[in-house]
């Protein structure tokens, strides 16, 4: 029996995002495996696992094919946002085991492109067969999901539509420190409020802007750690959860299945929220931000509209630095941005940020950080702890 050994990410990338039209979803997870590789300083031949979803016919085999792998390990496991962080607690798994040594994961999409050329629209439909036909006829959408879900929080614990517009306004503060970022001007919650109504209690403001983009995070075997040019970021623990596909099955609109993966993930790891320097949380709505918070313990439930206020999830000078790159809010949002989520998280711990750095008492690095996805409707969750090396 192989010993299980610690795993690493090593490498982690971009490909061209934003505004992309002369660029194929395949090109892009082609961009970003060549950058990640590049920032590990390994060859494409040391690559034996990938993994991937949304695209082709058979995910991953069609992108392995037209990334020139032929892996031994592979995961196609697909549930929506949380993905990612899924997929990266598969891999470190597979790694520890034995069963791989380097694994890449890699996501492109070209969601914004597509709906500008007329190649899909802006609806995006899961299907009607199985638990979703009893909700489909009634026109009962993603975003409209999300906000009766937000709906039931305010009732329930007082939340106010101001305090979820400060998620979206602290988001876009810290997208104005990021040149990489697709709207970085100001925003207030005044803006936020205005603007028109998309979902009630949901304006446009609340809801992730679309995006074209692509993202690779490359993860090895401790002993291939000094074989690369980056310093290792080191994965410490995960979790993975699902809670439900029809609403009706789902027990508690005010708690995320981020309860559940948060709990194991910290657990695993041998840490505690309170000593995590920055948070990179999943926020297709201003809403998941708000409370994946409370789900991960970094405050008591019910408790997230008062965390939220007073700046506290800025890059300058904020507690709990939240999504500091400035999230699906602000900086991108191509789809299933979970891979987003540990990109960031891993620059943010190398000390590679610039003027969105975030710094501990002291000025020093930080030290911990937590990424956690969502997908589907809430219905899943991944949460992966990091450690800089």
């Amino acid at each position: 029996m192989v010993a299980r050994r610690k795993v690493a990410v090593v490498g982690v990338a971009l490909s061209d995002c934003g505004r992309v039209d002369d660029a194929t979803p395949y090109a892009l997870h082609a961009q970003a495996a060549r950058r990640a590789l590049a920032d590990a300083g390994l060859d494409r031949s040391m690559v034996d696992g990938f993994a991937s979803a949304g695209l082709g016919t058979l995910a991953p085999v069609e992108v392995a094919e037209y990334l020139g792998l032929r892996p031994t390990w592979v995961d196609s496991t697909s549930v929506g946002g949380a993905t990612w962080e899924v997929m990266a607690a598969h891999a470190a798994d597979a790694i520890a085991a034995g069963h791989a040594r380097v694994v890449l994961l890699a996501y492109g999409s070209t969601a914004r492109a597509d709906i500008r050329a007329g190649r899909r629209t802006g609806t995006l439909s899961f299907g009607t067969r199985g638990p979703l036909q009893f909700e489909v006829p009634y026109g009962h959408t993603l975003i409209a999901k999300y906000a009766m879900a937000a709906r039931r929080h305010m009732i329930e614990y007082g939340t106010t539509i101001e305090q979820l517009a400060e998620v979206a306004v602290q988001a876009r503060a810290n997208a104005a420190l990021n040149p990489e970022a697709m709207f970085r001007d100001p925003i207030t919650v005044d803006d936020v409020a205005s603007g028109p109504m998309i979902a009630d209690p949901f304006t446009k403001l609340h809801c992730c802007l679309r995006s074209d983009g692509g993202a690779a995070v490359l993860l090895a075997a401790e002993e291939y750690v000094r074989d690369c040019r980056t310093s290792p970021v080191w994965v410490l623990g995960s979790g993975e959860s699902v809670s439900h596909a029809a609403m009706s099955e789902w027990p508690d609109f005010t708690v995320s299945p981020a309860a559940v993966s948060g709990r194991l993930a910290f657990a695993r790891a041998g840490v505690r929220p309170s000593e995590v320097d920055f948070a990179e949380i999943y926020d297709a709505f201003t809403y998941m931000t708000l409370v994946t918070l409370e789900d991960l313990g970094f405050c008591g439930k019910g408790e997230g509209g008062i965390f939220v206020e007073k700046g506290r999830m800025r890059v300058e000078g904020g507690a709990l630095p939240v999504n500091t790159d400035g999230g699906g809010l602000s900086a991108q949002h191509p789809g299933m941005r979970g891979l987003f989520l540990l990109v960031e998280a891993v620059r943010q711990l190398r000390g590679e940020c610039g003027q969105r750095q975030v710094r501990r008492r002291g000025g020093a690095l930080p030290r911990l950080a937590v990424a956690s996805g969502t997908g589907g409707w809430f219905c899943s969750s991944g949460t992966v702890v990091l450690a800089a090396g």
